[in-house]
Parts: C-alpha cells; sequence; structure tokens
C-alpha cells in the first residue's frame, strides 16, 4: 500500500558525489548521535530486490544491495552469476522498476578465502584477489574484507581462531588487489569504500543452540583495529584505511532454525561507547534478520549503523509463495485445463535430490527435517529457488493466479494484509504484486530502524 509522504532529508547528490560519498555522510551523521542508519539487502532474489527498490522509491532513500562471495564469484557462485553480471541483472531490475541507478550503492559481503577454504592459503588467497578485483571492476564499491576462516594449511588449534595477524595481513593483500583494480578502471569513479571484520558464526552458520552469542569486547576490538591499520600502512594503503568506514562486530543478535536471540542495549553500551573515543567509523551488523522494529532502532541509535539483512527477506517470499500455492490449490484444484504449480513439494524434491546446502545444518528425524527444510528462520531454502524445476513451479503459479485472480476472501485465509489492501484497491490482485508486499512488511521495519521513514505501515 502507498500514501504521500515527504522526501526523505538525506545526503544530497549533488553535494556529495556519488553513492559512496552519500553513504559517508548517512554514518558521519550516525556518530554524531542523529540515529541515520542504511540496510544492507543480501539477496539475490529478484523479487526481494525489486521490493528493496519500492521501498527506496517512498523514502528517496539510498539502496545498498549486496551479495556475498558464495552467492556470486568469478565461477558463479551458487547463483551462477559472476559480478558483473550480478551488477547488470541488478541494473536491469532497476530499469524494469523505473528505480533511479544512482540512487543504488552495490557492495560485496565476506569477501575473502571463505569459498575456497578447503584449499591451501596461497591457493584459496589467489582465488580471493581475484575475486574482489572482479568486484570493483564491476562497478562495487563497498567492500567487505572477510579473511577470518582457516584455510587447508593453516595450522590452528581445535576451538581456535586464526591469528589476528594473519586475518590482517590477508584482509590487506585484499584491499590491495581491490585498489589495483580501481586504478586500472582510469578513476572514473569513487574509490572503494571498506568494512573489516567478521562476526561469529561462519557466514551461512549459526550453531548456539540456547545460548545468545557473546558481544564483541572493547579491548578485542581495539586490537583487531590496531593490527588491522598496522597491517594496511605495512602495505603502503594509508589512503585505502582512511576509507575503511565500518568493522563487523558481534552486538549479541543471532537466529538459529527456531529461535531468534533479540538485541539487548545494556549488553552492547560498553562496545558502544568504545566507538566515540577509539574508531572514526561505525559498526556493521550482521545477522539482524528477525529482530523486532524497536530493537532494530536501538542497534542504529547504538551505532550498528549498517544493518544486514538477508535470509528474513528471502523467508517473507518463501512465506507469500507458499500461501500463493495455497490460495492456488483451493482455487482451481477442480478446474479443467489447469495444471497446478505443486511448488511447495517440488521445492523439496529439489533440496531431498541435492543436500549439500541444508544437510550440514539442519538436525533431527526425518519429521524434524522436512519442518526444518521449508520452515527454518536460516532458509537454506533460498538456496534452490534458481534450480530449474522450482523456477519453473514459481513460474506456472504464477501464471495460473495471473489469469485467475482469486477473490478476496481466499486471499485473507492465506495473506490477510495482501488481501485488505487488494480490496480496498491499494495493491493490485496479481501474484507478484503481493509478493513484493510481503518483502515490504520486513523491509519497512529496516526503514523505520535507519531513520527512512516514521514507521507508518504503508
Amino acid at each position: 500500500m502507498t500514501k504521500t509522504k515527504k522526501k526523505r532529508k538525506g545526503p544530497s547528490a549533488k553535494k556529495h558525489s556519488g553513492t559512496t560519498g552519500q553513504l559517508r555522510v548517512l554514518l558521519a551523521g550516525n556518530r554524531r548521535g542523529k540515529g541515520s542508519g542504511i540496510y544492507s539487502i543480501c539477496s539475490a532474489n529478484r523479487f526481494v530486490l525489486e521490493a528493496g527498490m519500492l521501498q527506496a522509491q517512498r523514502d528517496a532513500s539510498l539502496l545498498l544491495i549486496e551479495s556475498t562471495s558464495n552467492q556470486v564469484n568469478q565461477f558463479g557462485g551458487y547463483t551462477g552469476q559472476t559480478p558483473e553480471q550480478f551488477a547488470k541483472f541488478v541494473d536491469d531490475v532497476a530499469s524494469e522498476m523505473h528505480f533511479a541507478k544512482e540512487q543504488i550503492l552495490l557492495g560485496g559481503d565476506h569477501l575473502g578465502p571463505h569459498v575456497w577454504r578447503k584449499e591451501s592459503s596461497a591457493e584459496a588467497m589467489k582465488k580471493a584477489k581475484e575475486m574482489v578485483a572482479a568486484y570493483v571492476r564491476a562497478g562495487f564499491r563497498k567492500i567487505h574484507l572477510d579473511t577470518s576462516m582457516p584455510c587447508a594449511d593453516d595450522k590452528i588449534e581445535q576451538g581456535k581462531s586464526l591469528a589476528e595477524e594473519i586475518v590482517a595481513t590477508r584482509a590487506a593483500e585484499l584491499c590491495k588487489a581491490a585498489e589495483g583494480a580501481y586504478r586500472d578502471l582510469g578513476l572514473v569513479s569513487p574509490p572503494p569504500v571498506y568494512v573489516i571484520g567478521t562476526e561469529v558464526p561462519i557466514p551461512g552458520g549459526e550453531e548456539f543452540g540456547s545460548q545468545a552469542p557473546e558481544v564483541t569486547q572493547p579491548k578485542n576490538l581495539a586490537n583487531t583495529l590496531e593490527v588491522s591499520q598496522n597491517a594496511f600502512l605495512e602495505c603502503g594503503l594509508g589512503a585505502a584505511w582512511e576509507r575503511v568506514i565500518a568493522v563487523v562486530v558481534q552486538p549479541g543478535v543471532e537466529f538459529g532454525d527456531t529461535n531468534v536471540f533479540p538485541y539487548e542495549t545494556k549488553k552492547a553500551k560498553a562496545l558502544s561507547r568504545f566507538l566515540a573515543g577509539h574508531w572514526t567509523g561505525v559498526y556493521e551488523a550482521h545477522s539482524t534478520d528477525y529482530q523486532t522494529r524497536e530493537g532494530l532502532r536501538q542497534m542504529v541509535l547504538d551505532h550498528f549503523a549498517i544493518l544486514k539483512v538477508g535470509p528474513w527477506l528471502t523467508f517473507a517470499f518463501r512465506e507469500a509463495v507458499f500461501a500463493l500455492a495455497a490460495v492456488e490449490k483451493e482455487l482451481l484444484r477442480s478446474q479443467a485445463g489447469v495444471t497446478l504449480s505443486g511448488l511447495p513439494d517440488v521445492l523439496d524434491a529439489a533440496m531431498m535430490e541435492n543436500a549439500v546446502h541444508w544437510k550440514n545444518y539442519y538436525h533431527g528425524d526425518e519429521s524434524a527435517l522436512r519442518i526444518a527444510r521449508k520452515y527454518s528462520y536460516s532458509d537454506r531454502v533460498r538456496y534452490y529457488w534458481p534450480v530449474p524445476t522450482v523456477t519453473a513451479a514459481l513460474q506456472q503459479l504464477l501464471h495460473n493466479l495471473t489469469a485467475n485472480p482469486a477473490p478476496h476472501s481466499l486471499l485473507s485465509q492465506y495473506l490477510p494484509r495482501q488481501a485488505n489492501a487488494v480490496r480496498f484497491g491499494f495493491l493490485l490482485n496479481q501474484p507478484g504484486a503481493m509478493i513484493r508486499d510481503k518483502i515490504l512488511e520486513v523491509l519497512e521495519q529496516y526503514a523505520y530502524a535507519c531513520g527512512c521513514n516514521d514507521g507508518a505501515i504503508h
């Protein structure tokens, strides 16, 4: 649903060149206590990106879209896209949505040797450097350097982390590759900005059981910053260090299959206070999915100015699609000449046929695994939407409900908010529109948390 509202007062592109300039102004405002922040959409899902553009249009805000090294790399990642192809994909979506491309900032998340961690450190880092350079050449300007994962030949004790000095040196090496790729472009655009550090646990794996993760200790953060700065300077990257805008820390939030650990501002107070006197940037918070909107807002006020969100968006997408599949079955199962999509079953069959993306993350008996595959907060389902059989089933579902719009009363059973919007003319009775609106339920909370809107539900 939409309503007329005032444009957001934010950094002007006329006064601050490029999206990275706008971002730095926004983050500087956060440091000054203005409560400004930005959410980062970490997804390659077309419907998620379309919803993100709708939200940013409403708020006249900068739209930060990031892809991970698992999703997108020089070999294609699980999306099958290289950085150049992903950038073009986003550009094409923006054109179709009539969204201003100068409002989009592309970022690379967890760029490092993680994807190739089973190889030697030399080989993994070689590929990581190639990847980072490819990201920069493709126009990505917010680069998260994450070299925290040990490689096959790294000798560390069980349960221990890779030494800070090694992590910092490798991050500096990746930064050097990124800077070189930028220089090769001829300096035609603003240089990249960087994020360092990592959260616990590893990307894509939540293993906390019933215990919330420990908040990063200021003394540990101080050591990370000192060691990282020294590594950058030793590599002749003093100018690049000035463009390190954020450090990833653990604010004490996380989610598992069925549980969510909420943000507690009192536990993060020491970390929040540390920023004022010891760090020129802000904090980036990962795994913020499924937090309350007031919790997210408090995180921004506590200087966690960059909020990453990914699984919650594709979780909402899956909720909408499953709801529409239920509508389709109820509406059309007896109608001659109509082939039902059977999407939930097609999706589960794809997950069973290739279990690589979920088998090490979900546990329990077959009943528990069946529920986790579909409904886990971790949303490992997101890896399977590009599978051809699943894509075909989704297209069949969209076709069926476009050709045969469901009555409001039936929609109300499965998508009550969207049914109400359709009933009163705020939303088209089209499956794509309802899917995007369902994702917007999440994005509206992040927009509120980052000070982009007044918190009204549109």
